[in-house]
């Protein structure tokens, strides 16, 4: 491995551990190749979903998912040189080349990602899960093609894991997304419980708001109730790609307890000894 593959490496674990830690403990519970990997498909989800922590307009956001898109399809502005000079775009590019990663899901996550610049609600149920099944169900996938996870049902497996991934995030990033005036909660679930919008951005708790929180709860509960009684059939190594699972219900669990605006922190140990007692379990 060259002095620039050693670098790109390190950024992309650096990055992961910093910005998406439970992607990068999941990760210590694969082989170093597989490992590397699996970090390039979580340094590239991190820039691409944290794109709003760094503009205070939408248009340079869409510049950087531009950006990506250009990298990924070979086609507008972005060169295979400016590629190769972005440690995470150049680790990426090998992943996919190696694992014939699909650039399709790549892009539709990037996609999906537009969302976040913008203000906009969260319409409906059906499309908070569409934009779980386009992000956190397809970096599921992706890992499970890495690890060698491809039996027939892997795809409704990453969609069960993604979607309960998704929302249990959603609701630990309520409090940031009120302050930014940004609500994934979905609209129809607020209008059946009577959840003023205006409120939640001011923090305000309400009945309403945690008997949605609630509902919101359950159906994560049950996504991954689904997801983990899928894993049976795969092989153990492949189960590690399903490793943050174990986080989820842990988080869950904790929710349940909180105050919708004092979600629950859990210490990098604490993340630790979860996936290692779950990696040691085979999940």
């Amino acid at each position: 491995m060259s002095a620039d593959d050693r670098s790109a490496q390190a950024f992309c674990a650096d990055l992961a551990r910093a910005r998406d830690f439970n992607a990068y403990a999941a990760s210590l519970f694969v082989s170093p190749e597989q490992r590397r990997a699996w970090l390039a498909l979580a340094a590239f989800n991190v820039e691409v979903s944290q794109v709003r922590d760094h503009i205070s307009q939408p248009l340079p956001g869409e510049i950087r998912l531009q950006w990506w898109r250009d990298v990924l399809t070979g086609e507008g502005a972005a060169t295979a040189q400016d590629a190769q000079a972005n440690p995470v775009a150049a680790e990426l590019l090998k992943a996919i080349a190696h694992y014939d990663l699909p650039v399709a899901s790549l892009v539709r996550l990037i996609d999906a990602h537009v969302f976040d610049i913008y203000d906009d609600p969260m319409p409906d149920m059906a499309a908070l899960e569409a934009h779980c099944r386009d992000t956190s169900a397809a970096m599921y996938r992706l890992r499970a093609t890495v690890l060698g996870a491809n039996f027939a049902d892997v795809e409704r497996l990453a969609e069960h894991a993604g979607i309960a991934d998704g929302l249990t995030e959603i609701m630990l990033s309520l409090p940031m997304h009120a302050a930014r005036r940004q609500l994934y909660l979905p609209g129809d679930l607020l209008q059946v419980h009577h959840v003023v919008t205006e409120e939640v951005f001011l923090r305000q708790q309400s009945a309403g708001l945690r008997e949605a929180l609630s509902h919101l709860r359950r159906e994560a509960c049950s996504q991954r109730d689904q997801a983990m009684g899928m894993l049976t059939g795969l092989p153990p190594s492949a189960r590690a790609a399903f490793l943050p699972l174990a986080q989820v219900a842990r988080v869950l669990l904790q929710l349940e307890k909180s105050s919708p605006f004092e979600p629950p922190l859990m210490s990098r140990l604490a993340v630790l000894w979860t996936l290692w007692r779950a990696a040691r379990a085979n999940l």
